[in-house]
């Protein structure tokens, strides 16, 4: 078994991993009554997230705040789904959905029992005014919120896995990279973090089931935050 007793500091990625994106965005689009299949509107929503990054990544485009291409991804659906008749007050606060984005069931008890042992943080590509918000929301128990903002750079760039050890004075091997993303997690092990994988079928909503088949490079798998815990005593 992996030994990680060295392990100082756990860095989070969020959607998908935290929150449950997907619901909460279709329950927001039924409760504004749109005239659109939900499921379909919000996987949509999220498709157009990668593009919108690696448009920045590549210097093709300037850097823009997660808000602001989830803003710009919406205009484009509105029309495509032919709604035309939104506010901007209406439009405005359905991009603020993520925002308020739920957490998984075994979030925050996760989090609290993690804290415990580790410095907790978040490694978003999400706005550090999203992030702030989303904690504020679902009580999530960072000890510190760390943005592709603080690095104008998004995941999988270097610069923001190693910015959050240089930032927290430990070595790169010291932080435990934790997502539901395998390509997320090869970023952070091709700078030295260490990986942990944890399974979130629903990410994409129940008719979606997503497979969450284990990665050997990855230095754990758990099943949820709760079941990380477990893991990580045994790897001490």
């Amino acid at each position: 078994m992996t030994k990680l007793g060295n392990i100082k500091v756990l860095a989070f990625d969020v959607f998908g991993t935290v929150v449950d994106w997907h619901s909460s965005i279709v329950n927001e689009i039924k409760k504004m009554h749109l005239p659109v299949d939900a499921d379909q509107f919000a996987l949509d929503w999220r498709a157009g997230y990668r593009p919108a990054m690696d448009k920045v990544l590549s210097g093709v485009n300037n850097w823009s705040s997660i808000d602001d291409i989830h803003r710009s991804i919406l205009e484009d659906l509105l029309i495509q789904y032919h709604i035309l008749d939104l506010s901007e007050q209406q439009k405005c606060h359905l991009n603020l959905v993520w925002h308020r984005l739920a957490p998984w069931a075994d979030t925050v008890q996760g989090l609290n029992k993690l804290k415990e042992k580790y410095i907790i943080c978040t490694l978003s590509n999400g706005n550090i005014r999203l992030l702030v918000d989303l904690a504020k929301f679902s009580n999530l128990p960072w000890d510190y919120i760390f943005s592709a903002e603080n690095f104008r750079s998004y995941k999988p760039s270097p610069k923001t896995y190693l910015g959050v050890a240089e930032l927290l004075n430990v070595n790169p091997d010291q932080v435990l990279m934790v997502a539901a993303h395998h390509d997320d997690l090869a970023g952070a092990r091709s700078c030295g973090l260490r990986t942990a994988y944890i399974e979130r079928p629903f990410e994409f909503g129940k008719t979606n089931i997503k497979d969450v088949s284990p990665c050997s490079e990855n230095d754990l798998h758990a099943s949820d935050l709760l079941d990380l815990i477990v893991k990580l005593n045994e790897s001490v």
